[in-house]
């Protein structure tokens, strides 16, 4: 789903710190292991080197996710911001592919499936995430390619 916020709305508010927002960036769940999966998938399909990954649980993420009416807690919290607009659910999957090009371009066929069903199919992986996955500490791994990426 895309926010209604205009772009770069977290810009001019004071609760976000400042930082570098150039190019497009995600915030994720920095404790689960298919976020961390998603991260990897990301660092390593990105031919431009260009996005950056904020950990929900930073102050950066937290003030992030409040600034776009996101409970930080709430299991369905994933943000993918590109050129200043806000992106959640299986919408911010498909525009991460698009983003990233090539046979990513793909996912666009989730886009086929009703909005009701896409928030529903993600709500139920992203609720069970913990249960489905395991958990893990992104902040702490050794790829190279991720850690250059994260915005901590």
């Amino acid at each position: 789903m895309k926010s209604d916020r205009p772009a770069f709305s977290f810009r001019v508010d004071e609760a976000v710190p400042n930082f570098i927002d150039t190019g497009p960036f995600t915030v994720m769940d920095a404790q689960c292991s298919l976020c961390a999966r998603g991260a990897k998938w990301i660092a390593h399909n990105d031919p431009q080197n260009v996005f950056r990954i904020i950990p929900l649980q930073s102050d950066l993420g937290n003030a992030l996710m409040r600034h776009y009416e996101m409970d930080p807690a709430d299991p369905m919290s994933w943000l993918f911001i590109e050129e200043g607009y806000a992106y959640s659910s299986l919408d911010a999957v498909i525009r991460v592919g698009n983003r990233l090009g090539g046979i990513w371009r793909a996912l666009n066929i989730l886009s086929i499936i009703p909005k009701r069903g896409r928030d529903y199919f993600y709500g139920l992986i992203a609720r069970n995430r913990y249960r489905f996955f395991g958990q893990t500490d992104l902040c702490n791994v050794s790829d190279v390619e991720i850690i250059k990426r994260l915005i901590i």
